[in-house]
């Protein structure tokens, strides 16, 4: 009797299964590349021009790809820059960004850092090695999160790589 009594209050407390396997998705990059979200058009000219980009998944921060695709330890002559906009107004303070590589839902490899001074804006983010990598953002009062996919060093930048700012 006691072991079936512990055994429901086991389950009863348990996560559904479905949560576990919910808990960390599966890294999915996905670059857009149509017109940039109304509230993160400022500067941009003309403001509905298709500019490669990726939103968090919560939406409070979008990541504007001026290298795309985004290359493993770059060379001289290719950065990874990134226009870093947040949705709401931003207090002072750093986008502090960690950054670990993923296959699937598991994490692979070590966590790499970065910061973005005075918060989200214009940043150049290298990483390390190819591959989808998920990264946690935070800043003053806000976080987000959102995978890109790193491709291997060399090559060239796909057609539209470059947006127009004003």
């Amino acid at each position: 009797m006691r072991v079936l009594l512990a055994a429901i209050a086991i389950a009863a407390f348990a996560p559904p299964a479905t949560a576990v396997a919910d808990a960390v998705p599966a890294c999915a990059a996905h670059v857009e590349r149509g017109s940039l979200p109304t509230w993160a058009r400022a500067g941009f000219t003309p403001p509905d021009q298709s500019v490669p980009h990726a939103v968090g998944r919560s939406g409070r921060i979008l990541g504007v790809l001026f290298s795309d695709p985004l290359r493993a330890s770059p060379s001289r002559k290719h950065a990874n820059k990134i226009l870093w906009v947040a949705r709401a107004p931003v207090e002072s303070g750093d986008l502090r960004i960690r950054a670990w590589r993923m296959r699937g839902t598991a994490r692979i490899g070590p966590i790499v850092t970065r910061v973005v001074p005075g918060g989200p804006g214009p940043s150049g983010i290298d990483l390390p090695t190819p591959g989808c990598w998920r990264m946690a953002l935070t800043w003053p009062g806000h976080r987000d999160a959102l995978d890109v996919r790193v491709q291997p060093r060399g090559g060239a930048h796909s057609a539209g790589s470059r947006p127009r700012s004003a």
